[in-house]
Parts: structure tokens; C-alpha cells; sequence
């Protein structure tokens, strides 16, 4: 297979989330609302087994009332928004507002990391010749994280599953991220973390390339392993 271009998705693959704890940390501080720091680490806790920050965790238990929800997040940002805060209400914290603050604090550049070799692969790809789009199921625009982690000129499209209504691994993302680049499927590499959401493009006849869903700082060279992949 000649790969001619690549399709990535974000959260996991190129770019990390903060830690819950440093979350939760920026959110109470920037709301000026102090607790113990024993409640501070059963908050955090809490939160992160609720699966509340999006890029995060995922919930060890979902509430059955929030499945539908839950299932369908991706595909607007009413549906994001409802989810996220509405799992993070299963944690009961000192101030009602906390909630939204916590999830628009998740949109922020500063909340997110480039992993170490995001950027020396995805110049590699520029420099030979080879157009990439990242394929995310999101529900906001993660388009200012690229710009403010000088990441956007690499990137030729973003197909974002709340903008088409779609989210993967239904077939018509991923075939949305091909028409975006100008190119057939068995063109095209899919890289990402979630071996069943990503692992949709393999459908529409993609390779895919599949890395961990580590902490930056232990993953310093996942990406680089794609490069062999492509002539």
C-alpha cells in the first residue's frame, strides 16, 4: 500500500488532556473556591472514576439514565455538554457552577499537550508531500488548540463529528476525512488510540495505525513508528 494521507484523531493520538487533578486544580482556583486537600483528592477521585473530563478516563460505571446520552455525545454540543456535566453531577461538588466551569475549561488550549513527537511527525508529513486531516469524534471546535500549539500548519482539514453529525466508527467520518484530502480510502492511513472507534476506517478499506492512549510523558515516540508506513 502507497499511503498518500493521513487521517489522525485528536485526544490520545496527537494531543493528551491535563490530568483530572490539575482539572480540578485550575477550575477551583480560578473560581477562588478552597477545599481541604483531603477533599480536594476524593473530588478528584470521584471525578475521574465518573469519567467526567472529556479526553479523560472513561466512567467505571455509567448510570443507566445517562447511556442514551452518553451514546450519542459526539454527535452535537448540546448532546457533549449535556453528557459530560451530567456525569460530573454524579459528583457532588461546593458549588453548582462548578460544573460548566469545569467543562469549558476542557475546551482551553492550556488544557491540553502535544505529545513529544507530534509535531517532528506531522512536519515529516508536510515535507513529504503527504496531507493530513485529523478525524475526531468531538462536539467544540479544537481548531484554536492546533493554532495555539503551533500545530495548524500541518493540517490540511478537520472533519469534526459534531459538524457532520456523525461520529465514528460509523463509516461516513472517515469517508468524509478521504473526500476532504481528495483522495480513495485504500489511500489513506488512519492513525489513533481507540482500536473500535478508529478502527472503523478499516471498513471503508483504510490501513490503520493504532498508538497508546498514554500520558505525554510516557509516551515520547509513539507516533514515529508511522513513518516506515509511509514510502
Amino acid at each position: 500500500m502507497t499511503v498518500k494521507g493521513v487521517l489522525f484523531d485528536f485526544s490520545g493520538t496527537l494531543l493528551r488532556v491535563e490530568p483530572v487533578a490539575d482539572w480540578l486544580r485550575a477550575v477551583l482556583d480560578e473560581a477562588e473556591v478552597r477545599v481541604p486537600e483531603d477533599e480536594f483528592g476524593r473530588y478528584a477521585r470521584l471525578l475521574e472514576e465518573a469519567g467526567a473530563l472529556p479526553g479523560g478516563p472513561s466512567p467505571r460505571a455509567l448510570p443507566p439514565s445517562l447511556e442514551a446520552v452518553w451514546r450519542e455525545r459526539d454527535r452535537t454540543p448540546e448532546l457533549h455538554r449535556a453528557a459530560y456535566t451530567a456525569v460530573a453531577r454524579t459528583v457532588p461538588l461546593p458549588r453548582e457552577e462548578l460544573y460548566d466551569a469545569l467543562y469549558d475549561r476542557h475546551m482551553r488550549p492550556e488544557a491540553w499537550r502535544p505529545y513529544a513527537d507530534t509535531r517532528d511527525v506531522l512536519a515529516a508529513l508536510r515535507e513529504r508531500g503527504v496531507p493530513v486531516a485529523v478525524v475526531s469524534n468531538i462536539g467544540w471546535d479544537l481548531r484554536p488548540v492546533f493554532r495555539a500549539h503551533e500545530l495548524a500548519p500541518y493540517v490540511r482539514e478537520y472533519v469534526l463529528s459534531y459538524e457532520h453529525g456523525v461520529q465514528k466508527p460509523e463509516p461516513g467520518l472517515f469517508r468524509a476525512g478521504c473526500e476532504a484530502l481528495g483522495l480513495a480510502p485504500e489511500d489513506v492511513l488512519m492513525v489513533g488510540d481507540d482500536r473500535e472507534a478508529d478502527g472503523g476506517a478499516a471498513d471503508i478499506g483504510c490501513a490503520v495505525h493504532f498508538v497508546d492512549h498514554l500520558p505525554v510523558e510516557l509516551r515520547p515516540g509513539g507516533l514515529v513508528p508511522l513513518l516506515d508506513r509511509i514510502d
